[in-house]
């Protein structure tokens, strides 16, 4: 008997273009992690709300899995922040989806995806597994000037989700800590389980010259890369007030220096279009920065290999996926020290660390790039084995060991909260679908 898993993103699809709107590493992570359960023979549908982009009710995202378009309120793009409220609906088309074949397992991403999942789970007698992805207590806690801060019902939701999940997934050691000292989380409950990166799509390939010349940019630039959503979470005015000081300090480097900026507009950026491009404007620093729309993964993997460093001054992250796939080209990364970077990053090893996000902390270690290239090789060579060793197919053998540890708890785990009812004579019983997990 394979494993049927209804994996949930309300908010945003697997088929979203990563580094536009909603969509970024959570949309990278269903979509890998899914096709590896896959290949290790699980089943998995994907379940997220219709937004009336044309796409059929189920599509074929890989053998093995699927996406499949549920109808919650409008079929139309809706702001995260109105999605709350749409999360009953979206159980209900959930349940009505497939009443003849229930799944054996939820696995849910982000809180909206959470609620819901607990409502099918309880409906369905099996357990809930929960990835949060971003913690609101931890973003409201590294909020840029300006920002809005996340909602208290977003806090209560996960608050209720820790309180209530069978297991919970977190992507490092500092997450799993998060979730227990901020949110009371049970150990014994948490998983660590770390994303992984599809080195098929991210390596080296014919290494940097080739990649420039594909993407049409100068052999003898430095090239310090952002990619990502454009909001101040991810903080590219970090890196614009970086440049401008690397300039201050180093004024003739202006000529070979070329910062791109791939991506598009989120969350609180997207209510200001214009701001990161005012800043430059401020800075004197139009020549220097390039905005470019966010790519496929396979384009993007270029980007990567055409730069001689990936800067992520972000606030808050929950891993770094971006920082992953950097490495894997061989490009080191400077990151700020927070949240899962220090474990995507090896300090020193396959890139640099930064305490905060002070500009000028950003500028010498810039200048540090600029004028070692030799030493930047060597970290973009250690990089790649790093990364290596991080695979997709790692992380779902060790997904599906934390499905096993839920299956295996049965009706006298924590769900035993909302599961109290006996299950009908015609399910199968928990050993059965402990027995449908790869070992």
């Amino acid at each position: 008997m394979s494993l049927r898993i209804a994996m949930l993103s309300v908010h945003t699809s697997p088929l979203h273009q990563p580094g536009t709107g909603d969509a970024g590493g959570m949309n990278v992570y269903m979509t890998e992690l899914s096709s590896a359960l896959a290949e290790q023979g699980a089943e998995v549908d994907l379940f997220t709300r219709c937004r009336g982009e044309g796409h059929p009710p189920r599509v074929q995202l890989a053998p093995g899995v699927q996406v499949r378009h549920l109808h919650a309120g409008p079929c139309r793009p809706l702001p995260k922040e109105a999605l709350s409220g749409l999360v009953l609906e979206f159980a209900l088309a959930l349940l009505k989806s497939g009443p003849n074949t229930p799944y054996d397992l939820v696995h849910s991403h982000y809180w909206l995806s959470g609620q819901a999942g607990g409502l099918a789970a309880a409906h369905w007698r099996v357990p809930l597994v929960h990835t949060m992805h971003t913690l609101a207590r931890v973003k409201n806690a590294c909020l840029a000037a300006g920002d809005t801060p996340e909602p208290e019902r977003r806090v209560q939701g996960e608050s209720r989700l820790v309180a209530t999940a069978d297991r919970l997934i977190a992507n490092t050691a500092e997450e799993a800590g998060a979730l227990r000292g901020l949110y009371a989380a049970d150990l014994d409950r948490t998983d660590v389980v770390t994303p992984g990166v599809d080195t098929r799509t991210f390596h080296p390939a014919d290494g940097r010259r080739a990649a420039r010349a594909r993407l049409g940019l100068p052999q003898g630039a430095f090239v310090p890369l952002f990619a990502g959503r454009i909001q101040p979470l991810k903080g590219p005015d970090v890196l614009v007030r970086a440049v401008a000081e690397l300039l201050r300090g180093e004024p003739g480097l202006r000529s070979r220096l070329l910062v791109p900026v791939v991506g598009g507009l989120s969350g609180s950026g997207a209510r200001k279009p214009g701001g990161l491009r005012e800043l430059c404007d401020q800075y004197g620093l139009r020549d220097v920065l390039r905005f470019e729309p966010a790519v496929p993964q396979r384009q993007l993997a270029d980007w990567y290999r055409a730069a001689d460093v990936l800067v992520m001054p972000s606030r808050s992250e929950s891993f770094g996926l971006v920082a992953l796939e950097a490495q894997a080209c061989g490009t080191p990364v400077l990151a700020a020290a927070v949240g899962g970077l220090p474990a995507a990053v090896r300090d020193g090893v396959t890139g640099l660390l930064v305490a905060g996000h002070e500009p000028a902390d950003y500028a010498r270690a810039l200048l540090w790039f600029a004028r070692h290239p030799q030493a930047a090789a060597r970290l973009g060579e250690a990089a790649v084995e790093h990364a290596s060793g991080m695979s997709w197919q790692a992380a779902a053998r060790r997904t599906l060991q934390v499905y096993r540890r839920a299956l295996s708890d049965g009706p006298a785990g924590v769900g035993q909260r909302r599961r109290h009812a006996p299950a009908p004579a015609t399910a199968p019983s928990w050993r059965d679908r402990r027995a449908a997990v790869p070992a």
